[in-house]
């Protein structure tokens, strides 16, 4: 029994529908992406019983051996996806262009290969003599490495067939496509029938698959929205073009943390990840310079120290200037309208410009206090110990709140000789090495910040 067909308007971004057509989808708030589909499929409401494919089974006596994940070789990759691949499961790695995606996959392939068997490396976007070029400088052949160039989603599907690989890797989604669906490679059809036939045969066979995707000028991932609902982790490839350093982090992951991050530095030997990378993000100066505050921030599991950088100086034009590079911008803007009603301090007319060190990204409130330190210490011309970390959220009251994790922030602070840090009130156990001034408010934490030696 069906009730009547009738005309229905698809939201080409993450598949919602709805009988008329609306400027804005009210699902993913995306403009311009309602589609006509003609007649939508009818609805069913009654459903005959069915032959199950497998008998339920107390969840106790499901085995759980065969979905263990399997380390890739790339240790800080491993850390991002909670251990290494899930057999079956579905990776979408996403960046921008040159960012060096490819180049962390076929690490990723030839590290598979020399520790856990055969992989596959499709690249739509290549040929496969370019593939091996970089491959040979960068040090990453290995004859269990398996190596097409294909665009075809059903010639993919023979390759794994004839080699039976371990893992999967295409390079990359947007130039896939499906022989049954109509539409050009890179579309909204094909991008989703492509993931779906790819998720399907990576549950089928129990297969990792890793998929490559380009990202759009807002940063998300290109495609469908609905793409990051069928696979099962997404992780985003960070980089500043300036610099060597790059950043894996989690998005999603149903198999682990998904708040974890991977450092890598990528040269021209290839890609190398950072098990350490507290350092990279602090400037180095044999005299300590005003305008700059150590902070302790927590990316997943990771503590890292960064640097937050202010320069704060008279403007000569109507409206000030306000520059920031590596964080919040409204977070900045909230802090400078609490320094100046809570703390007294004319800034109105001042131009300021802030910067994180490294290309480190920090959007945490917990870097507040940090904030703080930096723009009086660059308004007054006066630099703080070379030995202080602070730690905190500023409230708009002028008040320093408690953040997660001040120990194992401590810890790392101490770890890299730091010897005094500013945190907010019964912040908990604090780790040996380091003295602790609690600070409950804006005005405590600047008389603290002068007489910390």
């Amino acid at each position: 029994m069906v009730k009547k067909t009738s005309t229905v308007h698809r939201c080409a971004e993450c598949g919602y529908e709805t009988a008329k057509w609306l400027g804005r989808c009210p699902e993913c708030q995306a403009w311009g992406t309602l589609e006509e589909r003609g007649t939508g499929k009818p609805a069913i409401t009654r459903v005959a019983a069915g032959a199950p494919s497998a008998p339920a089974r107390p969840i106790a006596e499901v085995d759980v051996e065969a979905s263990r994940a399997k380390r890739t070789g790339v240790a800080e990759l491993d850390r991002v996806l909670g251990g290494g691949l899930v057999p079956g499961a579905v990776a979408l790695l996403a960046g921008e262009p040159g960012v060096g995606k490819s180049t962390l996959l076929l690490e990723v392939a030839y590290q598979w290969a020399v520790t856990a068997g055969r992989s596959l490396y499709i690249t739509g976007e290549e040929s496969a003599g370019q593939v091996r070029l970089r491959a040979e400088r960068t040090g990453n052949v290995h004859g269990e490495m398996f190596l097409a160039a294909e665009s075809d989603l059903s010639a993919i599907l023979g390759h794994v067939d004839a080699v039976k690989p371990g893992v999967l890797i295409v390079d990359s989604v947007q130039t896939m496509a499906s022989p049954q669906v109509e539409g050009s490679p890179g579309g909204v059809t094909q991008v989703r029938a492509v993931t779906s036939g790819l998720v399907a045969l990576a549950k089928e066979r129990g297969l990792p698959v890793v998929l490559v995707g380009h990202v759009t000028k807002d940063g998300s991932v290109a495609g469908p929205r609905v793409l990051e609902h069928l696979v099962d982790v997404v992780l985003q490839f960070e980089g500043d073009k300036h610099s060597t350093l790059r950043m894996v982090r989690g998005v999603k992951n149903r198999f682990g943390a998904a708040d974890e991050i991977g450092c890598f530095e990528l040269t021209d030997e290839g890609i190398v990840g950072v098990p350490d990378p507290s350092g990279l993000f602090l400037s180095r100066t044999a005299e300590p310079v005003p305008g700059t505050a150590v902070t302790v921030s927590v990316e997943g599991k990771r503590p890292l120290l960064g640097e937050v950088q202010a320069l704060v100086s008279s403007s000569g034009m109507p409206q000030p200037r306000r520059a920031v590079s590596g964080l919040d911008s409204a977070r900045v803007a909230m802090v400078l309208a609490v320094m100046e009603k809570r703390g007294r301090m004319k800034l109105g007319d001042k131009d300021v410009y802030v910067a994180t060190v490294g290309g480190m990204k920090i959007t945490e409130p917990g870097i507040d206090l940090a904030l703080v330190l930096a723009l009086t210490s660059s308004l007054h011309d006066v630099a703080l110990s070379p030995r202080l970390v602070s730690v905190g959220e500023v409230g708009l009251a002028g008040e320093i709140r408690r953040v997660p994790n001040v120990g194992r922030r401590l810890a790392e602070a101490a770890r890299l000789g730091y010897t005094h840090a500013l945190v907010p009130p019964d912040s908990g156990k604090i780790p040996d090495g380091i003295r602790v001034l609690e600070v409950p408010d804006v005005a405590s934490a600047l008389n603290a910040a002068n007489h910390a030696k």
